[in-house]
């Protein structure tokens, strides 16, 4: 069946009937909705407008590939409205509705104009279903890569304010690492520390992993990649938090760390920092208070 031979029937009549169309479009798309509107009222009636204005212009051009030329606005407008609506957390089923939704109306339209030429009829009907249909799923499609792009947009935000380079003195960074190091976390480390010490010039980078849990030979060739990523940026490397049980597993494994200086804890690794570095850290008067009066006290 042709269905370009039916475009002008159906062109002409979203022109004539375009606001009654819309009205019953919006009404379907309200009740749909069940309450738990995403969209303004005023929004969804905007984009419902331009849409049917776009649809007829196509419509008009005969061509029932939504991929050509002719198709370049409706595809724009699907594209605007499914990324927003995938931002506002829409679903993909609410989002493709807004296309299958105009079927109804334009239907009950098409059945007033053509009631006693059935064969017409019935080929209108195949016209705008095949049509709305393959937008229908354009705008699924579109809606998945919007959403895809926004979940990988969270993942890299999420690793990057899980792996946080502090300035702890001057010359001196910490990067606390706490829970599992994978390859993809483990590049954003050495991306992250490396522009640190670009941007501070700092001497030397204390990499604390008490908050890992497992230290496996994968981890531990991701530590040396940026311990040696570090040396090539001027600065050194310091590993703090070798609890017994990772120590016993890195021995295990046969990683050589011994061209790494380690500690077990972050207070130590901060110490070794401070001589290497030429500074000297100075008591608070609180601590300086609490000694004397210990003291005076013969504690």
């Amino acid at each position: 069946m042709n269905t370009t031979s039916y475009s002008p029937l159906i062109a002409t009549l979203i022109e004539e009937q375009g606001r009654a169309i819309q009205a019953e479009w919006e009404a379907q798309l309200d009740a749909q909705a069940l309450g738990a509107r995403q969209v303004r009222k005023d929004e969804q009636s905007r984009q419902c407008g331009e849409f049917l204005a776009a649809f007829a212009k196509a419509v008009q051009g005969g061509d029932a590939n939504i991929e050509g030329r002719g198709w370049s606005d409706v595809r724009r407008i699907l594209d605007e409205i499914s990324s927003a609506r995938a931002k506002a957390g829409s679903t993909a089923s609410a989002t493709a509705t807004f296309v299958f939704a105009v079927k109804q109306p334009i239907f009950a339209a098409l059945r007033a104009r053509c009631a006693d030429q059935p064969q017409v009829l019935a080929g209108a009907f195949w016209a705008v279903s095949t049509v709305l249909d393959s937008l229908g799923l354009y705008t699924l499609e579109v809606f998945q890569r919007s959403r895809n792009q926004i979940v990988t947009r969270q993942q890299q935000e999420l690793l990057e304010l899980s792996t946080p380079v502090i300035r702890l003195w001057k010359g001196v960074l910490a990067l606390p690492l706490v829970g599992t190091l994978d390859s993809m976390r483990a590049q954003v480390v050495m991306e992250n520390i490396l522009q640190m010490i670009l941007d501070t010039g700092a001497t030397i980078a204390i990499i604390d992993i008490t908050g890992v849990p497992l230290v496996d030979t994968l981890v531990a060739q991701h530590l040396m990649k940026t311990v040696a990523a570090a040396r090539l940026m001027g600065a050194d490397c310091i590993i703090s938090g070798i609890r017994p049980q990772i120590a016993q597993t890195i021995v295990h494994l046969g990683v050589d760390l011994e061209s790494v200086t380690t500690k077990a804890t972050l207070a130590d690794a901060f110490l070794v920092a401070l001589e290497r570095t030429g500074a000297r850290s100075t008591p608070t008067a609180r601590t300086t208070a609490r000694t004397t009066a210990q003291h005076r006290s013969g504690a």
